[in-house]
């Protein structure tokens, strides 16, 4: 058999998730100062600006980060399992899968709950007034206004913790719309697992594929077809003949992740926006029409179908492997899950404070001289220059944040999991504990 999951397993995959949470960060600048960078061109009869065309706008859309979540969180969640049920031992897996799946939900729940909270009580104390003004659509829209009364203030507060997990809606931090799914993802996954744990890996293999096939054709390109990539990878991961197969064709396997992962940053390079003003995008709309279902969301289905192109490249190449487990994609992937649940607050606040905050306020909304009605004119931005500097420095307090973070805030949430968990978790037998430990 394989040699047991080690930390070099997931470390390519820890730094691929590192790298997506900053260009989710990035996503979300560009569109609270550039939106235009959404579109690839200027206009419809103009021209591109550098960080418009194919391949490099990857680095300023945010989707296929999402679906890089997705296909790591089957990748790393699988791995251990998987791995158990190739050796034989079943009644360890299956052990693992339902602990895994009851702490995977507390963990994620709780960090979750505490974002909302402290966004909850900048919003009451006013620290997202300016962000409703500014000339930023997205820093407004996401941007929500303080509850009407003190005891309303309470029910907002709780009605959002809930509608987090059901719907996705939470004004105080819209970005959470994510979190149900990859809670959804992660349950399906354990699902998966726990159901094939008895079939011959080949088997499970096709088991993957078909259900990607499935949600594929049902147009789930946010979860469905991400999560089951990532767990063909760890199935792969252990496979010897696929693993002799990239050593002994290294050259091959090298050109064909090449391939793979511009593929993949040409698919994620696909426009949120206007997609019928470049030939290239429209090309692709036509090539869409073909492979997804006739409903789908091509921005949702490319960034999906890039994302999955990028990561198998990754995987079958010893240098990207490399390159993505080093020290700076991993440190960013140690703070990953902080970054992405503090980055929009503090843009709505710091950023905004140091980027429109010096600026002339304009006129409250009313009727000018001849009586006539004028809207509320935005706060314009300071200076591009201002931002220049500004905004990398913000990147620097983000990441201090999010070090920050993963020290107390985590381990207190882990600790509240952990205190839950012994509540409410019988004790192992000595003969449950004699076959776990086999």
């Amino acid at each position: 058999m394989p040699a047991p999951a080690s930390s070099a397993n997931t470390k390519w995959a820890d730094g691929i998730r590192g790298l997506a949470s900053l260009l989710v960060v990035t996503a979300h600048v560009c569109r609270s100062l550039a939106p235009f960078l959404l579109s690839p061109t200027l206009g419809p009869k103009n021209g591109p600006m550098l960080m418009q065309l194919p391949i490099l706008r990857c680095l300023v859309m945010g989707r296929a980060s999402v679906a890089v979540f997705a296909i790591v969180s089957g990748y790393v969640n699988g791995l251990k399992p998987i791995r158990q049920t190739r050796a034989g031992q079943i009644d360890a897996a299956l052990a693992g899968i339902a602990k895994a799946a009851y702490r995977r939900t507390g963990r994620f729940i709780a960090p979750v709950m505490v974002a909302t909270i402290t966004s909850w009580l900048i919003c009451q104390l006013g620290a997202y007034r300016l962000a409703r003004v500014v000339d930023s659509q997205w820093i407004r829209d996401s941007s929500p206004r303080a509850s009407a009364s003190f005891p309303m203030a309470f029910v907002d507060l709780f009605q959002n913790l809930v509608t987090t997990w059901t719907s996705g809606a939470n004004i105080y931090d819209p970005i959470q719309w994510t979190m149900t799914f990859l809670l959804r993802g992660s349950m399906l996954i354990y699902l998966t697992l726990f159901a094939t744990a008895y079939i011959q890996p080949r088997f499970r293999i096709l088991v993957y594929a078909t259900m990607q096939a499935y949600y594929w054709w049902i147009g789930d390109a946010v979860i469905g077809i991400n999560v089951f990539a990532g767990l063909i990878m760890a199935e792969l991961t252990y496979d010897e003949g696929f693993q002799d197969l990239i050593k002994r064709r290294s050259i091959v396997a090298g050109l064909l992740s090449f391939i793979m992962i511009l593929l993949g940053m040409l698919c994620t390079s696909f426009p949120e926006e206007n997609p019928d003003w470049a030939t290239w995008s429209k090309t692709m709309i036509r090539i869409g029409r073909h492979i997804f279902p006739s409903h789908a969301e091509h921005s949702r289905f490319y960034s999906g179908l890039g994302a999955q192109l990028i990561c198998y490249g990754v995987m079958i190449n010893s240098t990207a492997r490399r390159l993505v487990s080093s020290s700076w994609p991993c440190f960013l992937g140690k703070v990953s899950y902080a970054v992405y649940l503090t980055h929009a607050p503090l843009i709505r606040t710091v950023l905004t404070w140091g980027l429109f905050g010096f600026s002339k306020r304009p006129p409250s909304p009313g009727h000018d001289k001849e009586g006539r009605w004028f809207p509320q004119p935005w706060t314009p931005l300071t200076s591009k220059w201002l931002a220049v500097v500004l905004v990398p420095l913000w990147y620097i307090f983000l990441y201090r944040m999010a070090l920050f973070w993963t020290a107390y805030v985590d381990p207190l949430c882990a600790k509240a999991c952990n205190w839950i968990e012994t509540k409410m978790f019988r004790e192992e037998t000595v003969a449950e504990k004699q076959t776990l430990l086999a």
